[in-house]
């Protein structure tokens, strides 16, 4: 698959690349794209939620009524979890949701998840460029000339970049990775993937393994 080059203002260089396909002409896997997904969101939750016990809740121990003649339910507690005020039942405890993939099935999933993204025609490839000082303006400007500025997009730089990162930090839309750093959810979330030219050579050579 040729793909054409583009420059930082959207015009076509007269260039193209190749696109590998074993990275971006695979037959999409949906159960490994589901697991990688899973994966990635279960890692970004923090575990940290947790709920009172009818042994932690402050409150008198004695027995509230007598066991019998009351025509009610026996109970020994204020503190049970059935009345108002008492410990939940079997409430939420702090807890890891993280979980373990191998490393061919994530693979398979970037590459389903690029695949997927390449085949409907929201990959672009553009030229490497950089900024001579983090400012979220010229960050905007390439949007704007990509015609990015009101989708989501994912840029992917063959190196780490600090004026191109701090340049896009600030705009919820967008989001810039290293080659090394793709994931599924960040591929298949972003309505376009911009892949610098240079970033194709580390993109092949970590998902072709």
């Amino acid at each position: 698959m040729k793909v054409a080059v583009l420059d930082i203002t959207g015009k076509d260089t007269g260039r193209k690349v190749e696109l590998s396909k074993d990275v971006f002409g695979v037959e999409p896997n949906n159960h490994a794209i589901y697991l990688d997904v899973k994966q990635y969101l279960a890692n970004q939750r923090q575990g940290t939620h947790k709920s009172k016990e009818r042994a932690e809740i402050a409150g008198s121990t004695r027995k509230i009524k007598k066991q019998k003649g009351t025509g009610t339910a026996r109970a020994g507690s204020i503190k049970s979890g059935v009345f108002r005020g008492g410990g939940r039942m079997f409430g939420p405890k702090p807890r890891n949701y993280s979980f373990k993939l191998n490393k061919n099935l994530k693979r398979l999933a970037r590459k389903s998840a690029l695949s997927i993204q390449a085949n409907d025609k929201n990959l672009v490839v553009i030229e490497d460029f950089n900024f001579d000082t983090p400012k979220t303006k010229n960050f905007v400007d390439v949007l704007k000339a990509l015609e990015l500025d009101t989708k989501k997009s994912l840029f992917v730089l063959s190196d780490e970049n600090a004026n191109v990162y701090l340049s896009s930090r600030n705009l919820k839309n967008s989001k810039v990775v290293k080659a090394s750093e793709i994931n599924t959810y960040g591929v298949l979330n972003a309505n376009k993937v911009v892949i610098t030219e240079g970033s194709l050579e580390g993109i092949n050579s970590n998902l072709s393994k």
